[in-house]
C-alpha cells in the first residue's frame, strides 16, 4: 500500500478531516474515483476481524461506575477461577469501546489478569456503530472529564473482591495518551504501557511512580515527534521505563482490524512484551 495513502488515512482519523475531503484527496492519490473506492476497504478498519479470543475459561461482564458527567460503563474479563487478580485497565482508541478492544481485554484475561475496558463515550450515549460518528463524538469530550473518568475506574476496582490492589494500564492511540496521563496522575499505578500514544507534559513526568513501557511505530511521525523529549524526561527522573521502536510499521500496528496498518510480527512481539511487563511489576 502506498505510504501516502496510509498517511492520509491517519490524518483523516486523527485530525480529523471531513469524509468528503478525505475521499477527494484519496481520489487524487489513486487517480480515479473507481480506484479510490477499490482502495477504501483495504485501509478502513474492518470490525469483522475482531472477536478472535474465545470466552472459554473466562468470566466476562459489563459493569457501571460513577463518572464525572454521567455513568461510565466498562467491559470486564478475568479468568473464571475464583481468586484475586492484578487488574489491567484497557484503554481504547478514538472510536470508543468496540469489539476489538473487548477482544484485547480477553487477551489480557487469558494472560492471567482482570482486565477492565471503560468506554470514554458512555456519558455521550455509548459507541456508535459508525466509525466517523464515533470519532466525531470524541470532539465533544472534555479532556479533563475523560481523564477523571479513567482515574475513577481505580476507585471502582478498589471495591471488587477479585482484585489484588495492584494496577496497570495499557492504551492504544488515544488510549496510549491516556495511559501516559494515568502514569502521571495515579500514584498507585504500578505499570503503564502506551502503544503509539501522545506523550504527557514533560514537566509532569517527575510525578510518575509507575514503571512505563512505550511502543512506537517507526513510520508514525505524528506521534513520534514527542518521543525523544519524553524519554529524556524519564531518564532525568530515574523512572523505570522501556521504549521500543518498530521500524517500518505504521500507527495502529497492533490493531488487527486495521488491514493495511496491522503488522502481525510487531503486534505479537509488543503484546507479549506488555504481558511480561505486567507480570514483572504486578506480580
Amino acid at each position: 500500500m502506498n505510504q501516502d495513502i496510509i498517511n492520509l488515512y491517519d490524518e483523516y482519523t486523527h485530525k480529523p478531516l471531513s469524509r468528503n475531503e478525505f475521499l477527494k484527496r484519496l481520489t487524487l492519490l489513486t487517480g480515479s474515483v473507481t480506484a479510490a473506492m477499490a482502495v477504501l476497504p483495504l485501509i478502513e478498519v474492518n470490525a469483522a476481524g475482531a472477536n478472535q479470543t474465545p470466552t472459554d475459561g473466562l468470566m466476562t461482564e459489563y459493569i457501571t461506575y460513577a463518572g464525572v458527567q454521567g455513568e461510565m460503563k466498562a467491559y470486564v474479563a478475568r479468568p473464571e477461577k475464583k481468586g484475586k487478580y492484578a487488574a489491567v485497565v484497557i484503554i481504547h482508541e478514538n472510536r470508543g469501546l468496540n469489539a476489538h478492544i473487548e477482544d484485547v481485554a480477553r487477551r489480557a484475561a487469558k494472560a492471567g489478569f482482570l482486565a477492565i475496558a471503560p468506554n470514554a463515550l458512555a456519558p455521550l450515549g455509548g459507541t456508535p456503530a459508525n466509525e466517523d460518528e464515533a470519532r466525531q463524538k470524541f470532539q465533544q469530550l472534555k479532556a479533563e472529564d475523560s481523564l477523571q473518568n479513567f482515574i475513577r475506574v481505580f476507585d471502582y476496582l478498589n471495591t471488587r473482591k477479585d482484585v489484588t490492589g495492584k494496577y496497570g494500564c495499557v492504551g492504544f492511540c488515544w488510549g496510549g495518551a491516556m495511559a501516559n496521563s494515568l502514569a502521571v496522575e495515579v500514584p498507585s499505578l504500578k505499570a503503564a504501557v502506551a502503544f503509539y500514544g501522545r506523550q504527557p507534559d514533560t514537566a509532569k513526568v517527575p510525578n510518575i511512580k509507575a514503571a512505563v513501557q512505550l511502543h512506537y511505530a517507526g513510520l508514525d511521525e505524528r506521534v513520534n515527534a514527542g518521543a525523544a523529549a519524553y524519554e529524556s524526561a524519564l531518564k532525568a527522573n530515574n523512572i523505570n521505563y522501556e521504549l521500543y521502536m518498530y521500524d517500518g510499521v505504521n500507527h495502529a500496528f497492533h490493531n488487527d482490524t486495521a488491514p493495511t496498518r496491522y503488522n502481525e510480527a510487531a503486534a505479537k512481539l509488543a503484546w507479549q512484551g506488555s504481558m511480561d511487563f505486567f507480570k514483572k511489576y504486578l506480580g
